[in-house]
C-alpha cells in the first residue's frame, strides 16, 4: 500500500484529510483491474500494410502477471506475432455515465507463443480457470497459447490518477479482495447511510462543514468520498483499523467507525458548551 497524491486538490492546505492514508498503490489497482476483466484489445504490428498497429478482440488469462492468449493460427494478430512478437493489451472497464472517468491497464512486451508441454499445461489450467467455456475447442490443433511477458505497464484511474507502474510493484501486487463486493456497499451506504457518511466527514476530516456525502470507492485499506462544503465537492479518503477482505468486514468496519464518529462528535459539543 502507498498514500496517493494523485485525484487530489493542489497543495497539501487544500486536502482535507491525512494525506498519509494508508492507499492502495497503482500496482494493486492495475493488478486488481486486469484481474477482474476477461477481454481486452490485442495490438501487434500488422505486416499488411507493415508496421501499423493492429488492435483485435481476445480473452485471456493472467499467469503470474503476464497475460494468456489462446488463440488461432488464422487470426491476423497470430500471424503479426509470429513475425514480430512486440505486442501491447489494453484492458479497460467499461460502462459508467463518462467512460474516461474509468480505470484502464496497458500492458506492454514481448509475446511468445508457449511450446513446451509444461508451459502449455500451466497456460491452459490458468486459460481454463477464467474461460471454461473455451474447453470444448482447447484441443483443437490450429490454436496455441501465447504469453505477453510484460516488460512495462501504464495504469489510468481516471482523472488525475495516473502513472508508469513498476514491474516491481505489478509483480509483487495482489488483486483487492473487495473487488468482489464494493459496489453493492458502496450502493447500500449511499442509499441507507447518507448521515453515517456525513458524521465520518465530520469527525475524522476537515469537512466540518459538509452537508452531504456519497461513498465513491472502497478497497482493503479504506474508502473515498465526495463530501458537499462550502467550497464545493471536496474528495475525502478514510482508512480502515486492519485490512479488510468480506462484506461483512466491511459492515462492521462501517458501524464501528459510526460509533467512534458519534463519540468523537458528542465530546467536541460537551467540550463547546
Amino acid at each position: 500500500m502507498s498514500n496517493d497524491a494523485h485525484a487530489r486538490p493542489s497543495g497539501e492546505a487544500d486536502i482535507l484529510y491525512d494525506p498519509d492514508v494508508p492507499t492502495p498503490t497503482h500496482g494493486e489497482r492495475a493488478r486488481t483491474l486486469v484481474s477482474n476483466i476477461k477481454t481486452g484489445t490485442l495490438c501487434t504490428l500488422a505486416q499488411e500494410p507493415a508496421g501499423f498497429p493492429y488492435g483485435s478482440f481476445v480473452t485471456f488469462s493472467l499467469d503470474s502477471g503476464d497475460p494468456i492468449f489462446f488463440i488461432s493460427t488464422m487470426a491476423e494478430h497470430t500471424k503479426n506475432l509470429l513475425l514480430d512478437g512486440r505486442a501491447s493489451l489494453l484492458v479497460a472497464e467499461s460502462g459508467g455515465a463518462d467512460p474516461l472517468a474509468g480505470g484502464r491497464v496497458t500492458l506492454l512486451g514481448e509475446a511468445r507463443q508457449l511450446v513446451a508441454d509444461e508451459d502449455r499445461a500451466r497456460a491452459r489450467a490458468s486459460y481454463l480457470a477464467i474461460h471454461p467455456n473455451a474447453s470444448y475447442y482447447i484441443d483443437f490443433g490450429d490454436f496455441s497459447f501465447w504469453k505477453l511477458e510484460v516488460a512495462s505497464l501504464r495504469y489510468i484511474g481516471g482523472y488525475g490518477r495516473m502513472s508508469w507502474v513498476s514491474l516491481e510493484d505489478w509483480r509483487d501486487a495482489t488483486p483487492d479482495p473487495t473487488a468482489a463486493f464494493a459496489d453493492g456497499v458502496i450502493e447500500h451506504m449511499n442509499e441507507d447511510h447518507a448521515e453515517a457518511m456525513v458524521a465520518y466527514c465530520h469527525a475524522f476530516s476537515r469537512a466540518t462543514d459538509a452537508s452531504a456525502a456519497t461513498m465513491t470507492g472502497l478497497d482493503r485499506y479504506g474508502f473515498e468520498m465526495s463530501a458537499e462544503t462550502g467550497q464545493g465537492p471536496r474528495p475525502i479518503r478514510l482508512p480502515f483499523a486492519e485490512e479488510i477482505r468480506s462484506a461483512d468486514g466491511a459492515r462492521q468496519e462501517m458501524i464501528r467507525l459510526l460509533k467512534l464518529a458519534r463519540h468523537e462528535l458528542a465530546a467536541g459539543e460537551g467540550e463547546g458548551s
